[in-house]
C-alpha cells in the first residue's frame, strides 16, 4: 500500500501565503480565508503538502482497502486559477446550502471560488462548521 503523499508540515502558513499568491487580491482572500476558518473551526491552521493550508486533523480507515491515515478537517489552497475549498462532505443539508453559496465551480473534492466576493461567506460558514460536525460525529 502507498504511503500517504501530503502530510501536515511545520511550513509557515503566512509565509506560503505571501510567497505563492501572486496578485493582490488573491493575496487579500487568501489572508481573509484564514482568519474565518481559525474563527469557524477553533483550530490553529497548519499546512499539508506544500501547498493546502488545513484546520484540525482526524484519523480516517477504509475497511474496503485497509488504507488509513491522517488528513485535515477543512482546509484551502490559493491555487493560480482559483481558491480551493476543502469544505464540501456532500451531505444533504450542504447540497442545498450549495445552491445559495454564489458563484463557483465543484471539483471532485472540492469547491473552486474564482474571489471570495463571488460567494456569501455565511454560506460558506455554514458548510465549514457543517463538515466539522460531520467528520467529528464520522470519526470522532
Amino acid at each position: 500500500m502507498a504511503a500517504q503523499k501530503t502530510k501536515e508540515t511545520n511550513v509557515d502558513v503566512i509565509e506560503f501565503i505571501n510567497a505563492v499568491n501572486d496578485t493582490d487580491q488573491k493575496k487579500k482572500d487568501s489572508l481573509e480565508l484564514l482568519k474565518h476558518f481559525q474563527r469557524w473551526t477553533g483550530y490553529e491552521p497548519k499546512m499539508w503538502g506544500a501547498s493546502i493550508i488545513g484546520f484540525g486533523k482526524y484519523h480516517y480507515k477504509y475497511e474496503k482497502t485497509k488504507h488509513e491515515g491522517e488528513w485535515m478537517i477543512v482546509g484551502f489552497s490559493p491555487r493560480k486559477t482559483a481558491l480551493s475549498l476543502y469544505v464540501y462532505t456532500d451531505t444533504e443539508k450542504q447540497k442545498k446550502l450549495l445552491e445559495q453559496l454564489g458563484k463557483f465551480k465543484m471539483g471532485k473534492s472540492c469547491i473552486y471560488v474564482k474571489k471570495l466576493s463571488d460567494i456569501h461567506l455565511e454560506i460558506l460558514e455554514a458548510i465549514t462548521r457543517d463538515t466539522v460536525k460531520f467528520i467529528h460525529q464520522k470519526y470522532g
